[in-house]
């Protein structure tokens, strides 16, 4: 590894000394602060090489590559970027095209109009993320088997008040279901 190619703060690992922290750079040199004490290296000659680039959030400690994935993951649930033809083929072909009219008690209001394939999208988004959410507390190693019971009944009510949009679904086996 070069020293043009280190910053302060850097993490780099050495063959012999581990994990170390790359705390000041000179004319091919590079002092670094390892468990056992400072050392000052000459990086060309060492076998010192980047450790796997980490992110530090408030305590957050993971492998960047898999921040960046679920950052990415979370944008796209967020902004809703699938495909929209992949789930309004779930749609039941009586409502495609559809719209559905909200009408506002006050007549002075304007009613509200959003197409069928939107609000199935909506649908089908929330019935997704229960999915995952229900996975993930399944799979917890912090929750108790108490809490993820509790939590599996308020996944479990949130199906069940649900169930009012599967009138919409093509498939009876994409439909909410009370558990």
């Amino acid at each position: 590894m070069k020293t043009q190619d280190m910053h302060i703060g850097m993490h780099i690992t050495h063959p012999d000394l581990g994990v170390g922290e790359v705390i000041g750079l000179g004319r091919g040199m590079a002092e670094i602060e390892f468990e056992t004490g400072r050392r000052e290296l000459s990086p060309e000659n060492s076998g010192i090489e980047p450790l796997q680039s980490e992110a530090h959030l408030n305590g957050l400690k993971m492998p960047l590559d898999e921040l960046m994935k679920e950052v990415v993951q979370s944008t796209i649930d967020c902004l809703e970027l699938e495909r929209p033809e992949t789930v309004v083929e779930d749609l039941a072909q009586k409502w495609q095209d559809g719209r559905m009219v909200l009408h506002p008690k006050d007549p002075q209001l304007q009613p509200k109009e959003i197409d069928l394939e939107t609000f199935f999208h909506k649908i089908v988004m929330m019935r997704n993320n229960l999915r995952v959410l229900e996975q993930r507390v399944n799979n917890s190693k912090q929750l108790s088997e108490t809490d993820k019971f509790d939590m599996q009944q308020y996944i479990s009510r949130c199906y069940g008040s649900m169930t009012t949009f599967n009138i919409l679904f093509r498939r009876k086996e994409d439909q909410f279901r009370s558990k």
